[in-house]
């Protein structure tokens, strides 16, 4: 039987909720009420293009996301990966046109260059608990990180950054975004920090809807779409080196 859609009348102020896990500089802690990060500047951008939906922030967290998409808690997580653990999870998934990567950062020192990244063998990493990294085979299980691969794990990519910067760490991994960002913060660091040309993963970004969720994939696609045409895309996610498409 065909499906017919309701008319936009129907589909006035419906609310989508969307997941907010710290992942900055996507989201940066929700759960504390924070409103800054590129996820609530998008956030705004679509209830400010449009009238249909209100799309709204409900803070989880990185583990519990999962639950609160299953359980209908959240109708919609964003920057997100289908192999970060969502194979099994019934959704839609809408690509973003949106792409970041994964990449290496070691302390500057003199001798030290790209090749230092070839090998991690040995090399003491500092990594974001319950992140999934290429270079381990997406496994996040925090035992294996650190038994396997001499892994330190934390709740901060800035105290990774500078775990290395006092050679606490050998190498740490975050985005390309964060980076940029951190450099922004901490212009001191620049001469201190050498970031690889190899990248571990490359972050091509996917919106999941829950099955039943307020919004279809089409619809919300659409929407990016008009994001992308006037503009409003490139403005938030361009200044952190994430590159925008410019069509889907």
């Amino acid at each position: 039987m065909a499906w017919l859609a309701p008319s936009a009348s129907a589909f006035e102020d419906v609310e989508v909720r969307v997941g907010a896990a710290h992942f900055p500089p996507y989201t940066v802690r929700p759960e504390q009420g924070a409103d800054t990060g590129l996820l609530p500047q998008l956030i705004d951008a679509l209830n400010q293009l449009q009238q249909q939906y209100r799309f709204v922030l409900v803070p989880t967290s990185i583990p519990r996301r999962f639950r609160d998409f299953q359980h209908g808690r959240i109708d919609m997580a964003i920057f997100e990966n289908p192999e970060w653990g969502w194979q099994q999870i019934p959704h839609t998934r809408v690509d973003m046109g949106l792409e970041d990567a994964e990449v290496f950062v070691t302390h500057r020192l003199p001798g030290r260059d790209q090749a230092y990244f070839a090998d991690l063998q040995g090399k003491r990493l500092a990594l974001f608990s319950g992140y999934h990294y290429a270079f381990a085979k997406f496994n996040s299980n925090p035992r294996d990180l650190a038994e396997l691969y001499n892994a330190t794990l934390t709740y901060s990519h800035d105290s990774n950054l500078l775990m290395v910067q006092r050679d606490r760490a050998d190498i740490a991994l975050v985005t390309r975004s964060y980076l940029s960002d951190y450099l922004a913060r901490n212009p001191g660091s620049a001469e201190q920090l050498l970031a690889s040309e190899r990248v571990d993963q490359v972050y091509h970004h996917f919106a999941l809807l829950r099955p039943g969720a307020p919004i279809s994939g089409e619809a919300f696609q659409g929407l990016l779409q008009q994001l992308r045409d006037n503009g409003k895309l490139a403005g938030i996610f361009k200044p952190y080196q994430i590159h925008v498409a410019k069509s889907r």
